[in-house]
């Protein structure tokens, strides 16, 4: 966990997983790197935010794998699931829901599907295409602690791979485009952004 800049009421923090990520932010903005995965996520955004005082929202950026043919570019995502929490069966065995999708934005933008596994087989993109057109590691999880805060949250994702069996070699070699499409988009949709 790396926090940049220090955290005011009146503008946004901006959380993303790694450095590759943040490389062409050039903002007075706060920053926080989490690192990679759901409780890499959680507890770097939950800390910050202990430790106060709150941001004026979570702008999460970041890149995501697409489950579907033809989604590419920058999305700003209405709805996040987990997709490696077996909900079902802990609703059996307690009675009560844990992981239940979250509505976080317009709620016909896209879902985005957050787990803790890279994606990277044909087998296991079929499977969540079902549920959701993007998938990444941190999404859920810092949608929750922003939610749990009382802060509000976007999740902007960039389009890095097919998560599919070039799914990692792929994020390597566009993890920059990625990163720059993100700096664009927080540069034209934030207006405290310099």
């Amino acid at each position: 966990m790396q926090l940049i800049g220090k955290i005011s009421n009146d503008r946004p923090l901006l959380v993303l997983a790694v450095e590759e990520e943040a490389q062409y932010l050039d903002t007075s903005l706060p920053v926080l790197l989490t690192g990679m995965g759901k409780v890499n996520a959680a507890t770097a955004l939950a800390a910050a935010l202990a430790r106060g005082p709150l941001p004026s929202e979570v702008v999460n950026l970041g890149t995501a794998g697409a489950l579907r043919s033809g989604w590419n570019g920058t999305h700003v995502i209405g709805t996040v699931v987990q997709h490696d929490l077996d909900s079902d069966t802990l609703r059996t065995l307690t009675g009560d829901t844990y992981g239940a999708p979250l509505t976080i934005g317009d709620p016909d933008g896209p879902t985005l599907a957050t787990g803790d596994s890279f994606v990277d087989s044909e087998a296991a993109r079929a499977r969540l295409a079902e549920r959701a057109p993007l998938v990444d590691m941190e999404g859920y999880a810092l949608a929750t602690a922003a939610l749990r805060a009382d802060v509000g949250i976007r999740l902007v994702k960039h389009v890095s791979d097919d998560a599919d069996e070039g799914a990692a070699k792929s994020w390597r070699e566009s993890v920059a485009t990625c990163a720059r499409a993100l700096a664009i988009w927080a540069d034209h949709n934030l207006p405290t952004y310099t």
